[in-house]
């Protein structure tokens, strides 16, 4: 056995524990609808796994699904033009990976779910709440997996976060402060897909401020929401000037590049919220969770995507001294390959949904509470529907 040296051996206690392997008896046969940028992403992971086959393919765009095809060299594959030629026309299908504009989320995973084929869905879930509801029910009816496509939840610090809260080192948590942003980074290299309303509906919150969400509220149980009190904007991506090659951009914007929420959650828990595409700052801040007994700190990034900037700070008292405790960064394993391979293990062992909606459909009633709040200029009481 090769020797290691010390700093090897040393760093080994970084790295997360080995995850047992799950592999089917056969090839698990999968589609993807919608062949963009982010189903690179999707197919990428598909093929690194030998129990999958990817037969089926659909994009509303003539042609497109071909190319995506032939870039990927994907042979024996059937290219259609919409989510219900696929859904229709593919037997024996297991799974589909939803990657089409945030509008057609529910859509496509409803009709998926009806058909009785187990979703992955990208983030975010939906554009709506109403949306969110409606897929909420079809999954319970299908009894099916509908997965969200959330990889920061597979990041070992990230799961770290839930590990010191529900330690209860903490004690009674009271206030949560998370967001995140980019000083420059509205989505637009492939085009207008993110910024179009018609197509995305939703925009920094829908991107990133999801992931953000998602940090902390798993971390603390997911609590319903009470009230939301929102406030959004588009100063930036409705000015043509933020666009050197493309001014026109700027009329097509239809959604925020920054917004704000200040939330009670169910628990006495105030969560105040922000998140930007770009703004005339670094870092907006870093996410704070206090409790009675200590406080976490999770340090921001520059261009925050769901991850983590630096090791985790605990703030507490001990033997009537005030001391701070620092959590070691843990080294991430391939977060997108782990969604995906997470996913396709639930549906091989009949196991929950890695992501599981009905507690991204709490992120998601967040988001449509702090567009409908500000667009009524008021705060608004938050209704989640029994599903």
């Amino acid at each position: 056995m090769p020797k290691k040296d010390n700093m090897s051996i040393m760093d080994e206690f970084k790295n997360a524990p080995a995850k047992e392997v799950v592999k089917s008896s056969r090839k698990l046969k999968v589609g993807i609808i919608g062949t963009g940028w982010i189903a690179d992403a999707h197919i990428n992971n598909y093929l690194r796994m030998d129990d999958v086959e990817v037969v089926a393919l659909a994009d509303l765009v003539p042609g497109k699904a071909q190319k995506f095809a032939e870039k990927w060299n994907l042979k024996n594959v059937k290219c259609y033009l919409s989510h219900k030629e696929l859904l229709d026309a593919e037997k024996g299908l297991d799974a589909v990976s939803v990657c089409t504009y945030n509008r057609t989320h529910a859509e496509c995973t409803i009709y998926a779910l009806k058909k009785g084929v187990n979703v992955l869905c990208e983030k975010p879930m939906s554009v709506t709440l109403e949306e969110a509801v409606e897929m909420r029910k079809a999954e319970k009816k299908s009894g099916k997996i509908l997965s969200i496509g959330f990889q920061p939840r597979m990041d070992p610090n990230m799961k770290k976060i839930k590990e010191i809260v529900e330690s209860g080192i903490l004690g009674k948590i009271y206030y949560i402060q998370t967001g995140g942003g980019r000083r420059r980074g509205i989505p637009t290299p492939f085009g207008t897909s993110f910024i179009a309303n018609e197509t995305a509906g939703i925009g920094a919150m829908g991107d990133i401020g999801c992931y953000s969400l998602d940090m902390v509220l798993n971390a603390i149980g997911y609590p319903k929401p009470l009230t939301v009190t929102g406030y959004k904007s588009a100063f930036f991506g409705k000015d043509p000037h933020y666009y050197p090659t493309h001014p026109e951009y700027a009329d097509v914007f239809g959604v925020e590049d920054f917004a704000a929420g200040f939330i009670r959650l169910e628990g006495d828990i105030i969560l105040d919220f922000r998140i930007a595409w770009a703004m005339n700052l670094d870092t907006p801040g870093d996410t704070i969770i206090m409790g009675t007994k200590g406080s976490l700190r999770v340090p921001s990034t520059e261009c925050w995507n769901g991850s983590v900037g630096g090791p985790m700070k605990v703030y507490s008292e001990m033997a009537g001294s005030q001391v701070c405790t620092e959590i070691p960064i843990l080294q991430s394993p391939d977060l997108f390959y782990d969604k995906i391979r997470s996913f396709l293990d639930a549906i091989i062992t009949g196991g929950k949904a890695p992501v599981p909606s009905e507690q991204i459909i709490i992120n998601q009633a967040i988001i449509d509470g702090i567009i409908k709040s500000a667009e009524l200029g008021k705060e608004i009481e938050v209704n989640i529907p029994k599903v």
